[in-house]
């Protein structure tokens, strides 16, 4: 992605996927805890949608080698399910 292409985002409790290329995936989410994390957040949810479970793997394949991340899980029915990850991150020091 050259700057030209570049996209802004606001920050905020949750972070839908669907918008973004699959190649752009770790990139994207890497980029976005960093952001939650220096915006004080302690939980987000991320979502990746249901299908076949590629992007939830890929998502979760990234939270696993982040430095941000405290923790995650599926999220509960109610906030997306099978769909989402819910991700408890790590305090600033």
């Amino acid at each position: 992605m050259g700057d030209e292409d570049e996209v802004v985002l606001p920050i905020e409790d949750h972070f839908d996927l669907h918008p973004f290329a699959p190649r752009e995936i770790p990139e994207v989410v890497d980029a976005y805890l960093e952001a939650a994390v220096e915006s004080g957040f302690v939980e987000v949810r991320v979502i990746h949608g249901r299908g076949k479970g590629v992007q939830k793997e890929r998502v979760r394949k990234v939270l696993s080698a982040s430095e941000w991340v405290e923790h995650f899980e599926e999220a509960p029915a109610d906030r997306g399910g099978w769909g989402a990850t819910i991700v408890r991150l790590r305090r600033m020091k």
